[in-house]
C-alpha cells in the first residue's frame, strides 16, 4: 500500500456556492443505511448551512490509497478503516493546534463501531469525538477533489477493489 495526501485550503463561502448542495446531497443520504441512525449522517436538528457559515477557511485533506494487486483481492476494508482511523488522528491533532477549529471526518462516524446509540433514541456518547463529514453537511466530495485536487474517485465494482481508494476529510477554521 502507498498512501498519498493531498491538501487544499479554500475560503468557506467560496466553498458553499461551488460545492455544498444540501437539498442533492440530503437526497442521496436517505438512501444510506446510516440515515437517521448515526448521530453524524442526517437529518440534524441544524442547519448545515449554517454549521460552515461558523467558519472562514476550509482545509481539504485527502488521502489516496493505492492498493498492491493482493491488498485489492484481500482484506481491502481493512487496509481503508486503518487509514481512516489515522487520518481522523491527525484532524484531531490539527484541531488541537488551530484555536477554533473543527475537523470533518472521511464518512461517517465510527468512534462506538457499528453501534451508534442514535438508534435507540440515544444521545452520542462520544458527542467530544464525534465529528461531521463533508458529504454529510452537503458537501459533493467528487466535485471537491476533482475540482480542487485534480483527483477521480473510483469505485468498487462487482466487489473487486479498485486500483486506489480516496478518503477526504477536512479542517474548518474559524
Amino acid at each position: 500500500m502507498i498512501i498519498e495526501t493531498y491538501k487544499k485550503e479554500i475560503d468557506t463561502a467560496t466553498y458553499v456556492k461551488d460545492y455544498v448542495n444540501v437539498e442533492e446531497f440530503l437526497e442521496k443520504c436517505k438512501e444510506c443505511p446510516n440515515y437517521n441512525m448515526v448521530w453524524t449522517c442526517p437529518p440534524f436538528d441544524f442547519s448545515s448551512e449554517d454549521y460552515w457559515k461558523q467558519y472562514s477557511m476550509l482545509e481539504i485533506i485527502a488521502k489516496k490509497i493505492l492498493l498492491s494487486p493482493e491488498e485489492r483481492t484481500g482484506d481491502w476494508a481493512g487496509v481503508l478503516a486503518k487509514v481512516k482511523k489515522d487520518l481522523t488522528a491527525e484532524l484531531f491533532a490539527k484541531e488541537q493546534e488551530v484555536m477554533g477549529s473543527i475537523s470533518l471526518g472521511a464518512g461517517h462516524c465510527e468512534e462506538c463501531g457499528n453501534v451508534c446509540r442514535r438508534r435507540e433514541q440515544l444521545p452520542c456518547c462520544n458527542k467530544e469525538k464525534m465529528r461531521y463529514s463533508i458529504e454529510a453537511l452537503g458537501g459533493n466530495v467528487g466535485h471537491t477533489i476533482q475540482k480542487l485536487l485534480g483527483l477521480q474517485l473510483e469505485w468498487v465494482t462487482q466487489g473487486e477493489a479498485p486500483s486506489y481508494f480516496i478518503l477526504v476529510g477536512g479542517l474548518l477554521k474559524k
